[in-house]
């Protein structure tokens, strides 16, 4: 669209136009509710049933050190778990699990776009004719693909930055401070809390350095930030700094089992962070931005060049800087792990976080020297890379489509409730016994599906939980991990998936019940299953020979519209 004709446009009009594209972005969720597809992986099966059991055990803001989620790992300390102070945990509680769910990815995405575009406006695209231009690079940004989960951790960046901005240049409203008080209360501090602080931090430090003094109000600022964030997240600061309440299991961390080790090795995972970034902090080919910078270098006046060079080059410098330092991460921290474990336990490498929101600046600024027409195209093939690499989005218009995944199953699927209503039921009938009175493991499905429909699980993911439980847990599947390293190292250099593994159904957490798998010979320590509280094992695969391990069948469950078949294990008393 010419230069003129965008000008005469009302600034509402592209403003508004993208937040209709974002509504049609979600419109899938609307349709089919509940069997929407929602992430799985990292997802589903670890940061959903959380909130849920919090808010269902009445434990949201219980933090004293005593109280347990006993849901999950015979009492999983409730300050391992997420902080009670969030709009995620209220969202919980004022809606069922899937609501909050759509309601928070639909907040997370409106105000991820808002703020994108207030900062392109007021940092690089403050000229009239560039509205359309800042409207659709916010479309872009909010339709990224993400873990909504995690609130504003990714998105919510745009705004904060805008209000720091807003800082440094004196030209702050009391809207600006409610942004960086609100931050903290939708983000994750161990996913980004550090790394903001710190990219905010070495910006003071460049100002006082250019400016000759202090910028306070920059200084008031980051004190603020991080007040928040100790307020929202006292039980980790706590449990760090004053008394700690349990030994986590991330001590036993060994990256150098883990990660692969060498120049190349460190270099391609350098690349990988370079060029698609982080799945957890939005992975999406970079491919737009870096066309962007050779058109902009080819099209834009020679006596445009040195500024092009100084800006971009700056921040592609930065990003490579980023990418080299996470890529090699794992390997640095393998190398001095002998000499200070608790190093590994926290991952000091996330500063990928950071880079979405740098590659949309380096975009912005690269189109910025390009024509219109450059403009159309390239924001186009991100919104289109940003769409094509979101597997939520995608496995939605497949669910509408009528061609869904077989091994991606819906919301509702995954849940299965009526089918795990039948093996309670079942369970009652047979022994009298509510879920909260007995204990289960699950067994090629995540227990995370159990949790969500009430069940009390010995296993489950969690990102910290106390190291003796997993030296408890082991005897169960110790067998299984003699016959096979793959998994052996999967729990004992990691663990947070602690759960019941086969050798041969491998790291396959989601058999579904068209696959009939038939695990011929499992291992299973049931004497100390029992020592643990447990009494069933909950299998989404037939065992061929239960009763060598000491368990009986009570039961085969199955339900039409339900992604799993249930096998219910007792241990018998030997």
């Amino acid at each position: 669209m010419p230069s003129s004709r965008i000008s005469k446009i009302p600034w509402r009009t592209p403003l508004l136009l993208a937040i209709v594209g974002l509504l049609l972005f979600l419109l899938p969720y609307v349709v089919l509710q509940e069997h929407s597809y929602i992430t799985i992986d990292d997802n589903l099966d670890a940061e959903f049933s959380i909130p849920y059991l919090l808010v269902q055990q009445g434990i949201v803001f219980d933090y004293r050190a005593a109280t347990t989620l006993p849901a999950i790992m015979n009492g999983l300390p409730r300050n391992a778990a997420r902080p009670g102070l969030s709009v995620t945990m209220l969202l919980f509680e004022a809606l069922p699990p899937w609501g909050a769910y759509l309601v928070q990815q639909a907040l997370v995405r409106l105000l991820g776009l808002l703020g994108m575009y207030a900062l392109l406006r007021q940092a690089g695209l403050r000229r009239p004719q560039q509205q359309a231009l800042a409207a659709a690079l916010a479309l872009c940004w909010a339709l990224l693909p993400m873990y909504s989960m995690y609130g504003l951790s990714l998105l919510g960046q745009a705004g904060l930055l805008l209000a720091f901005l807003a800082l440094w240049r004196g030209a702050v409203r009391w809207w600006h401070w409610a942004i960086i008080v609100g931050f903290p209360l939708w983000s994750t501090f161990v996913f980004v809390g550090p790394f903001v602080l710190v990219a905010l931090g070495l910006l003071m430090l460049w100002d006082w350095r250019t400016a000759g003094q202090l910028n306070w109000r920059l200084v008031a600022g980051l004190g603020l930030l991080l007040s928040m964030y100790v307020v929202v997240e006292w039980p980790l600061f706590y449990s760090l700094l004053v008394a700690k309440q349990f030994v986590p299991h991330r001590l036993e961390f060994d990256m150098r089992r883990l990660t692969p080790m060498g120049l190349v090795a460190g270099l391609r995972s350098s690349a990988q962070f370079f060029l698609f970034g982080q799945y957890h902090a939005s992975r999406f080919l970079r491919l737009a931005a870096l066309l962007a910078i050779g058109a902009g270098v080819v099209l834009a006046p020679v006596g445009r060049w040195p500024v092009l060079v100084r800006r971009l080059g700056v921040l592609l410098l930065v990003l490579a800087g980023l990418a080299l330092f996470s890529g090699f991460y794992p390997q640095l921290v393998a190398a001095v792990q002998t000499r200070l474990p608790a190093v590994g336990a926290f991952n000091f490498g996330r500063f990928h976080y950071l880079t979405p929101l740098l590659w949309f600046a380096v975009l912005a600024l690269a189109l910025r020297e390009v024509p219109s027409r450059w403009q159309v195209g390239l924001v186009g093939l991100q919104l289109l890379i940003g769409l094509g690499m979101n597997p939520e989005w995608l496995n939605n218009l497949r669910e509408l489509a009528g061609r869904p995944k077989s091994n991606e199953p819906t919301y509702a699927e995954y849940l299965s409730q009526p089918l795990f209503r039948q093996v309670q039921q079942a369970v009652q009938r047979q022994t009298g016994l509510q879920p909260a009175q007995y204990r289960v493991v699950c067994l090629g499905f995540p227990p995370a599906v159990a949790q969500l429909n009430n069940f009390y699980t010995l296993d489950s993911y969690q990102n910290n939980y106390p190291l003796p439980y997993k030296h408890r847990f082991r005897p169960l599947i110790a067998g299984e991990l003699a016959k096979s390293p793959t998994l052996q190292t999967y729990f004992d250099a990691w663990g947070n998936r602690c759960y019941v593994f086969s050798a041969e159904l491998g790291k396959d957490f989601r058999v579904g019940a068209f696959q009939h798998r038939v695990v011929q010979d499992f291992t299973f320590d049931t004497p100390n299953f029992r020592k643990l509280g447990g009494r069933y094992v909950l299998s989404a695969a037939r065992l061929a020979q239960p009763g060598r391990t000491g368990l009986r069948l009570a039961g085969v469950f199955t339900q039409p519209d339900a992604y799993w078949q249930i096998y219910l294990y007792e241990a018998t008393q030997q």
